[in-house]
């Protein structure tokens, strides 16, 4: 099973936590993993459906730009007092804007990016006493210069600038005092309000991924924990030509203080990059997410075009560590076989392999062939040379597997998620979103025989 290490202690357990107390993953919790899993998809394929139901006129209720702008002028209202949660629903929803029409998306995007500039930094003498708390009465003398002003915020902290007391630049990251408690009542009232979301679709239900972010705030608030994870991704990537881990100088409960990186953010290329730039990007966010458990033992777990930068020498900038899945043994094995079989064809090892990691119920009575009809489509990125990236594809992937009249969504509704793939499978979707947005071209199969266990050309 991935293994994640709770903030407690730094032990690990393999299995769940909700609401602090650890459990093993009961079989009846697979039926809401599946559920949160194919939401982004779902999510999509709905609306796309619902839009095109209202473009060729079969349904009556046209919904017009401006009330689609008026709804997201009213969920910024709602959600500004919530702007710790919102920021982080905000930043889980970033999966959903690439596989939505634009006229749909662009109204919900802008107002969510306005959560996140709207977030007031933290007072310097707030700033000042975390830091005394953590790092000492005297944690002045660490530094040669210190900028009150923050560089940046998030949604549990901000990060200041300054100069470590040996010459380095660094990076100053501080919780805010209360962040957890905050946090986890923010997540609580956005489930209460989910219903604002059904004006994107009717039907969407929020609260499993309201519920999920909720249970891995114990986690992200743990800063010598994330140390522990940057420490490591640091020293696998020491002088690596592609990507560059800021290296950790000192941490604590509530501070952790990283060198300092510079870089351009991956939303600026995203939105005015050029294709080569985003080939280049796209292919290191590929890279490290395969990459990451063979080398470090561990899969970066929030690709969230925020936590990456690409420096001035072309490297991808990796800049936060809160959400890791721990994989000491890499990646599993039989994804990488499996991958190979269902692009050779060979329909019934696919669903033999399938059965065998529990994807399909032994009692499932399900076609090879229809199964390999399903994935193949999904496995288009890496069963050519090159391919692109895109909103359109993503779109298209989207409405296949929600149509209920479709067979791919009959077929899902008779396939398990095993718990053990639950987190690989929501990076590698939100990773997908996140190339899309890029519309990045490049061999991603190229990337795959380099990093995945047990995948072979053809």
């Amino acid at each position: 099973m991935v293994r994640i290490t709770r903030a407690s202690g730094g032990s690990e357990f393999v299995g769940a936590w909700h609401d602090g107390v650890v459990t093993d993953i009961p079989r009846g919790t697979v039926s809401r993993t599946v559920r949160l899993a194919s939401l982004p998809l779902g999510f999509a394929g709905r609306a796309a459906l619902g839009l095109g139901k209202k473009v060729t006129g079969l349904a009556t209720d046209v919904v017009s730009d401006k009330v689609q702008q008026r709804t997201a002028e009213q969920l910024f209202s709602v959600l500004g007092q919530l702007k710790g949660g919102a920021m982080k629903l905000g930043q889980a929803l970033s999966v959903f804007e690439a596989a939505l029409p634009e006229h749909l998306a662009a109204p919900y995007r802008a107002a969510l990016t306005r959560l996140q500039d709207a977030a007031p930094p933290l007072p310097a003498a707030s700033v000042h006493r975390v830091l005394a708390a953590e790092l000492g009465e005297n944690w002045r003398e660490q530094f040669s210069e210190f900028n009150d002003t923050p560089a940046a915020s998030a949604s549990i902290g901000q990060v200041h600038k300054a100069v470590w007391k040996d010459g380095r630049e660094v990076a100053v990251k501080v919780q805010y005092p209360g962040a957890g408690q905050a946090l986890v009542s923010d997540l609580k009232q956005l489930g209460r309000m989910s219903s604002l979301f059904r004006v994107l679709q009717p039907g969407i239900d929020i609260r499993p991924l309201i519920e999920e972010l909720r249970d891995r705030v114990v986690e992200e608030l743990d800063y010598q924990l994330e140390a522990e994870s940057q420490r490591a991704f640091a020293e696998a990537y020491a002088g690596d030509p592609e990507i560059l881990v800021p290296h950790v100088v000192a941490a604590a409960d509530k501070v952790i203080v990283t060198e300092w990186a510079e870089g351009t953010p991956l939303a600026h290329i995203i939105a005015d990059g050029t294709q080569d730039e985003r080939d280049r990007a796209g292919h290191l966010m590929s890279t490290l997410h395969f990459s990451g458990p063979q080398r470090a033992g561990m899969l970066h777990a929030d690709p969230h075009p925020g936590n990456f930068r690409i420096s001035d020498d072309g490297r991808l900038v990796v800049l936060d560590f809160g959400a890791v899945a721990r994989l000491p043994d890499g990646l599993p094995a039989p994804i990488g076989a499996l991958v190979t079989l269902a692009l050779k064809g060979e329909a019934e090892q696919v669903l033999e392999g399938l059965r065998g990691e529990g994807f399909i119920p032994d009692n499932g009575d399900v076609d090879a062939q229809e199964v390999l009809d399903f994935l193949l489509p999904m496995l288009a990125p890496i069963a050519k040379d090159e391919f692109q990236f895109s909103r359109e594809w993503l779109r298209a992937e989207a409405t296949r597997i929600a149509n209920p009249k479709g067979p791919a969504y009959k077929l899902s509704k008779q396939l398990n998620l095993p718990p053990s793939y639950l987190l690989i499978h929501r990076v590698t979707m939100g990773s997908i979103g996140v190339l899309c947005q890029l519309e990045a071209q490049a061999s991603w199969r190229d990337v795959l025989l380099d990093w995945l266990p047990g995948f072979e050309a053809e």
